[in-house]
């Protein structure tokens, strides 16, 4: 008989890691803590069961932020879409990402972006790691797309590539900041209209 495979979990591990990224999406790392996760976990879980389940609450963060990343996150995804024109690729980034922040049934913000503050202390750094990855990599994007329509002269070719993808990356992230002080879809779209001014008068 194999009667002492001990007992079966009693929480859906694929809803627990969606309840703790929605916990460390409000609250941020630091301010998450291991009482918040275990009462998060269906209808409660004890340590040695979240341990046994998870490893670390660190090991659970980065879970989630690639949970995160593989769904709201992907937001950015216009940004290596080749087919797409350049400031079409910038546009529908902003705005897609301006809509997902403000949607309701999840934490407003971005978690990639309210990242930057909420792991600050060196003790967890390695943590915040994986957030401080995307926000590189989306930096890239943007400067990609930027000098892939310099190289095809949408663009001018005086434009400082990394002066104006550093001025779009800002607004992005700040995205996050707006949206969680309570700005609307409406509100963030007009600001990602405005800002897009900056594109059209670098034009060739």
């Amino acid at each position: 008989m194999m009667s002492n495979m001990g007992r079966p979990r009693t929480f859906d591990r694929d809803k627990a890691i969606e309840n703790a990224m929605y916990l460390f999406w409000q609250y941020g790392y630091e301010s998450t803590s291991l009482s918040q996760l275990k009462a998060g976990i269906g209808n409660g879980i004890s340590a040695p069961s979240f341990y046994a389940a998870f490893g670390s609450k660190e090991a659970l963060f980065r879970e989630c932020v690639q949970r995160y990343l593989s769904t709201f996150g992907k937001v950015t995804a216009f940004l290596w879409d080749n087919s797409l024109p350049p400031r079409e690729a910038l546009e529908k980034t902003l705005r897609n990402s301006a809509q997902m922040q403000c949607e309701d049934g999840h934490p407003s913000g971005c978690m990639v972006g309210l990242g930057a503050l909420s792991a600050t202390s060196a003790e967890h750094a390695a943590a915040a790691e994986p957030l401080t990855r995307s926000r590189i990599r989306t930096r890239e994007g943007i400067a990609a797309t930027i000098q892939r329509a310099v190289d095809s002269g949408e663009l001018g070719k005086e434009v400082d590539v990394m002066a104006l993808s550093t001025s779009f990356s800002t607004f992005l992230f700040g995205l996050s900041i707006q949206a969680r002080d309570g700005a609307t879809t409406e509100e963030l779209n007009a600001a990602v209209s405005q800002i897009m001014r900056l594109w059209d008068a670098s034009k060739a």
